[in-house]
């Protein structure tokens, strides 16, 4: 995280434990933030950082090396996926080629060390793949990320590994707010917004879900119909930008955590995987915006009001 503020990793790690958070994102992987998570029940995604995708992708033993390094080390921390690169662009001549071999080799090293059947390999998207996305049930991939995300959703549905997608409301709000009500955006929508068939929409999170699952269901050969989405980021800025104040982000926040338990009209009764970002408030971060996304502030207390007890039942975390 980029703040000059934070806690030290044992305090954090106590702050969900106090919290009862049973889920955890790290970026990647420090020393001290797996010390901490020794011997927690907190289950950890973890992420290759597309700095090092260079790295894994080049060869067997390279991944095997930072495998071992960063998971088979920390026997005693529960691991539950490996995150290969977070939002790397299609078009990205440098990374994009790298991210398919990094999946598979990180995948060879998990299972030869005998962690196949519990850590998950997959790599985390953003919603600028989507071309088509009105209404869900169109949402279809764009022409050109094909190539790229085609072999990556066959490696998922071989590995039985969901695929991971930051999703933000907000963003779809603040770039279109004449044609997104508020409202829509925040679970607030006293009514169905967008009927798709037999299918009706009241917020916007579900449709961009949705968009996904439509998405998934038309690539990958068909294939992709069998692969389940985590969404790897969510969140709402408290500050710094159109539509980020702390009643909106509260009101996002509470509604989102109430809702994962029920999941979405392509997929109802089935909890939404569903990581909050994020921890902390983080000062050091550009723009504006992105300082103020914390669900605590850096002394560690509480920003909003949320039943974190009830997190788990829709599977969020932080």
């Amino acid at each position: 995280m980029l703040g000059d503020n934070l806690p030290l990793e044992t305090d954090a790690i106590s702050l969900y434990n106090s919290n009862d958070i049973r889920l955890m994102r790290l970026y990647f992987p420090t020393q001290a933030a797996l010390q901490a998570l020794r011997g927690s029940n907190i289950e950890v995604m973890v992420g290759v950082q597309n700095s090092e995708l260079s790295y894994v992708a080049a060869s067997r033993n390279n991944s095997f090396d930072w495998v071992w390094r960063n998971i088979v080390t920390y026997s005693d921390v529960k691991f539950r996926y490996i995150s290969v690169g977070n939002e790397v662009q299609p078009s990205d001549g440098t990374l994009a080629p790298l991210v398919y071999s990094a999946l598979t080799n990180i995948r060879e090293a998990v299972v030869f060390y005998g962690l196949g059947s519990r850590i998950k390999v997959s790599t985390a998207i953003d919603m600028t793949l989507i071309g088509p996305n009105y209404p869900p049930s169109q949402g279809a991939f764009k022409d050109e990320v094909r190539a790229y995300i085609d072999p990556i959703i066959a490696f998922l549905v071989a590995n039985n590994a969901p695929l991971l997608v930051n999703v933000y409301p907000y963003f779809s709000y603040a770039d279109n707010p004449v044609d997104i009500s508020l409202a829509y955006a925040t679970f607030t929508s006293p009514s169905i917004v967008v009927q798709d068939g037999a299918r009706g929409y009241q917020n916007l999170f579900d449709a961009m879900v949705d968009v996904v699952y439509s998405a998934l269901e038309k690539a990958g050969g068909g294939g992709g119909g069998w692969v389940e989405i985590v969404v790897s980021e969510t969140g709402w800025p408290s500050a710094g930008a159109s539509a980020a104040t702390f009643n909106n982000a509260h009101t996002y926040l509470r509604n989102m955590v109430a809702h994962a338990r029920w999941g979405t009209p392509k997929r109802p009764g089935r909890a939404i995987e569903t990581y909050l970002f994020s921890m902390f408030d983080e000062n050091n971060k550009e723009p504006q915006i992105e300082k103020n996304f914390g669900l605590f502030y850096p002394n560690q207390t509480t920003k909003y009001s949320l039943y974190f007890n009830s997190i788990q039942k829709g599977f969020e975390s932080i």
